[in-house]
């Protein structure tokens, strides 16, 4: 019995793994960005990498590179990066009514690992997921993310100064990349946006507010104004 659970073990991280390659390829390029970006913002390389080791989550580091690079407070980077992940919390939520029974430890220790692309596979694979499968999954996408983002600071090194100093320009490309694949399915994520740039640009330029605040609150008010206005909306037809 206990050689059938192993094996049983076995597969599923193999096939946990095999999911995993065509996340791992497509973190590359990402991950050297942000490695190169990160050594463009002034990080050291154990910096860069023992960011990408603890946080993992591509956008909450983009922008966090941003908000340093604004001279922003540790108190706002985290808080704004909170606010960017929340929906992990639904997401996670989700993956347990698929997720077979699993020590607890288990089951919190691959939640660390779950992103947007890995919840994507793991939630369209048929029948449930266990441990195994979401530590296969997980692995290689998680070292994809980590040693390319250590080479992409390598590689900054070699690349010219003025090269360099161009490059900032790919932070806010990579934003731009992030965003409008999100404005083509959702006329909500156009609304998030314009308000956001709104509100942050009259906290800067009326109110005087700090850079790594005004973002925050541009945030928050964004998506609750967003959230108020599309359950009127929805109340309103259901009326109708």
């Amino acid at each position: 019995m206990e050689t059938v659970l192993t094996a049983k073990k076995s597969s599923s991280f193999r096939q946990g793994a095999q999911a995993g390659v065509s996340i791992a390829i497509g973190y590359m390029p990402i991950a050297l960005a942000f490695g190169f970006l990160a050594k463009t913002t002034g990080l050291s390389l154990w910096e860069a990498v023992l960011m990408s080791v603890i946080v993992f989550a591509g956008a909450s580091q983009y922008i966090a590179l941003n908000l340093l690079s604004l001279g922003t407070g540790a108190f706002e980077i985290v808080l704004t990066t909170f606010i960017l992940n929340i929906r992990h919390f639904l997401m996670s939520a989700s993956l347990n009514e698929k997720a077979e029974l699993d020590a607890l430890w288990k089951k919190a220790l691959y939640a660390f690992g779950i992103t947007d692309e890995t919840f994507s596979v793991a939630a369209t694979k048929e029948g449930t997921v266990n441990a195994s499968y979401m530590f296969g999954l997980i692995a290689l996408s998680y070292g994809s993310w980590v040693v390319n983002s250590g080479i992409g600071y390598l590689v900054g090194s070699k690349v010219p100064e003025n090269l360099k100093e161009s490059m900032s320009v790919a932070l806010y490309a990579m934003f731009v990349g992030l965003l409008v694949p999100s404005l083509k399915k959702q006329r909500k994520v156009i609304w998030l946006a314009g308000l956001a740039a709104i509100f942050n640009s009259i906290s800067l330029l009326v109110f005087h507010v700090p850079k790594g605040w005004a973002i925050v609150i541009a945030t928050l008010l964004a998506s609750v104004a967003v959230q108020y206005f599309s359950r009127e909306s929805e109340e309103n037809g259901d009326a109708q």
